[in-house]
């Protein structure tokens, strides 16, 4: 099982489904952490809220660790499919041995 091949995200519908999900996760995860490092970044200029402030940075640090584990199991993922988008196009199915009969 080969990870991260560059075009099996269109292997078929089922494929694209799946990546477009798991790329909607990887984004909210990404806007997540950026937004807890920015009000981090601002509640650090008053002494009274540093402490808020460190723990935004550390919830936003494992969000942006969250990232890699998204691309890592949508890769999984994908990989489990198969190739059956290919399948599908080489075998066209019984349908297709009626239509000749």
């Amino acid at each position: 099982m080969k990870l991260f091949r560059s075009r099996r995200f269109d292997a078929s519908p089922r494929h694209r489904q799946i990546y477009s999900a798991y790329e909607i996760a990887y984004s909210v995860i990404d806007l997540l952490a950026a937004v807890l490092f920015i009000v981090g970044s601002v509640l650090f200029l008053d002494d009274a809220t540093v402490k808020a402030g460190t723990w935004l940075f550390i919830i936003g640090s494992v969000f942006f660790a969250g990232r890699p584990a998204v691309r890592l199991a949508r890769e999984l993922h994908l990989a489990g499919l198969g190739d059956e988008g290919q399948r599908d196009r080489a075998d066209p199915g019984p349908a297709s041995n009626r239509a000749g009969s």
